[in-house]
């Protein structure tokens, strides 16, 4: 019986196929695959045939796929007007039934296709119209398809507009820049919606594998930030631009993932801010296993070091909202190397001494309890002896920096307890956020567009497209079809009251 019901539904959708042409077009291109693969194998065999053969193919089924898309959208509302709706609510508003109208700008992953839909007009004498189907399918800015938009804004991530351009060319979609930039700008928007959730997601998953590992010591949240000088549009010099990483680590100290956060250029930097801090409370707040050990690891730069001061240090406890979270911050190991070389530098010169001195002290800073301050003594004494050969001010900023952080400086009790020393993580976001899209050769950005790529650009390093992407899809509002009255009015006055 089942079988039965099956054969007479596929009955039904051949005899559709059929009285609409779509089957016809099918036989056609099929006969033409037939005689592309007959012409292949009864000819010479080489290299280039070969290539020959499977461009063709290519073609062929491209578009094979692309009108059957438009068979079967076009085939998605009725012909005849009156089977559709008399009205549709969207937003609050109420939309009258018109004609079918052409959207001929569609594009899809196979091409572009034409599609027929009805028009529904506001009830009020002004305002846009309304394309039911356009909403349902998920057309964006009403060139593309949902599939097409995801790939074009996946590939917008990486490439420059001119490489996306010329690979929607290679799938026959012909845009500008100004298309481009709005479906890009549109998806951003979208996506955007659902990053954060996405990332919460994906850090207690991490935080669940870290807990379940084995190893010696307690697992760990590791925090970091940084900026990078990035070329903006009418601007002569660079502006500084932010990145922020979330990693987890498991019981041994090794990286199990790392989601990141990014701002265009702003001052103070506090977009970046109220997004890391609301990551963080958000996360840690449906954490609902032991808390990990939290570290900061930067630079000490002037924006990393206000952000702990002001947010980190006085982060209320989510378990116990009367006392707050032990954060333990931590000077980047290779950024204190820095400031031991050009201790070096100004107490020997540049040179084999100074070279010896400071690799000799970077070994002590890493691998001896109270390092820092045995460096510190050390080049004290050195400069009472033998005075200074470099500059002065180079040794005073040096060792002020050193001494000033002596306290976040403990390596080899980090090391032990298997806590990152450098901001290594940090360090590469401003290179795979920024400086590999953003600082190519010629380029300069503006505040908006940039936005937008770094937005996608987010996502994807964060390794959660596919989550953000579903759950927008999910989550897009649709018009909903109501029975019109009995008397359908165009006056204000009479249109229908929305059900409370």
């Amino acid at each position: 019986m089942q079988d039965a019901t099956r054969a007479r539904r596929y009955l039904a959708i051949m005899i559709r196929m059929t009285s609409r042409g779509l089957l016809f077009e099918i036989c056609a291109i099929m006969l033409s695959i037939a005689r592309l693969t007959r012409r292949f194998r009864g000819g010479e065999i080489s290299p280039a045939t070969m290539f020959q053969f499977e461009m063709e193919l290519h073609g062929l089924l491209r578009e094979l796929g692309r009108r059957i898309v438009q068979w079967t959208v076009n085939g998605l509302e009725p012909e005849e007007r009156l089977e559709m709706p008399g009205q549709f609510l969207w937003n609050g508003d109420y939309y009258r039934r018109r004609n079918k109208s052409p959207l001929r700008n569609l594009n899809c992953l196979f091409g572009p296709i034409k599609l027929l839909r009805y028009c529904y007009q506001p009830l009020e004498t002004c305002g846009k119209c309304l394309f039911p189907l356009e909403i349902q399918l998920g057309i964006v800015v009403g060139v593309a398809t949902p599939a097409l938009a995801d790939w074009v804004s996946r590939e917008a991530a990486d490439l420059t507009q001119q490489q996306l351009l010329d690979q929607l060319r290679s799938h026959h979609v012909i845009w500008g820049v100004g298309t481009l930039r709005k479906v890009t700008h549109a998806m951003a928007e979208m996506l955007s919606v659902h990053r954060q959730e996405a990332q919460v997601q994906q850090v207690l998953h991490w935080l669940k594998q870290a807990a379940k590992s084995k190893g010696p010591r307690r697992f760990t949240l590791s925090v970091g930030r940084d900026g990078v000088m990035i070329p903006i549009v009418k601007q002569s010099k660079y502006k500084e631009a932010c990145t922020a990483t979330l990693s987890i680590l498991d019981r041994c100290g090794r990286r199990i993932g790392t989601v990141y956060l990014g701002q265009m250029p702003q001052a103070h930097q506090a977009m970046l801010s109220a997004e890391l801090t609301t990551l963080l409370q958000e996360v840690l707040a449906r954490w609902d296993g032991v808390l990990p050990r939290l570290v900061y690891v930067t630079d000490c730069g002037s924006h990393p070091t206000a952000y702990f001061e002001e947010i980190l240090s006085k982060m209320p406890n989510p378990r116990q909202p009367t006392q707050r979270l032990e954060w333990e911050w931590i000077v980047d190991y290779y950024h204190a190397c820095q400031y031991i070389t050009a201790l070096a530098e100004a107490i020997f010169g540049p040179g084999r001494a100074a070279f010896a001195w400071s690799a000799k002290q970077r070994r002590i800073l890493k691998e001896q309890s109270g390092g820092i301050y045995r460096v510190l003594r050390s080049a004290g004494a050195l400069r009472t002896i033998r005075g200074l050969i470099g500059s002065e001010d180079n040794y005073e900023k040096a060792y002020r920096y050193l001494r000033s952080r002596t306290s976040k400086m403990d390596y080899r009790t980090y090391r032990h307890f298997r806590l990152p020393i450098g901001s290594g993580v940090t360090e590469a976001a401003c290179k795979i956020v920024f400086t590999q899209r953003f600082k190519l050769s010629g380029m300069k950005w503006k505040l908006d567009g940039g936005g937008d790529i770094l937005r996608l650009r987010i996502i994807a390093l964060s390794r959660i497209w596919s989550q953000v992407r579903d759950r927008t899809l999910n989550s897009l509002p649709m018009p909903k079809a109501i029975t019109p009255p009995t008397q359908i009015t165009e006056s204000a006055e009479n249109r229908p009251k929305m059900a409370a």
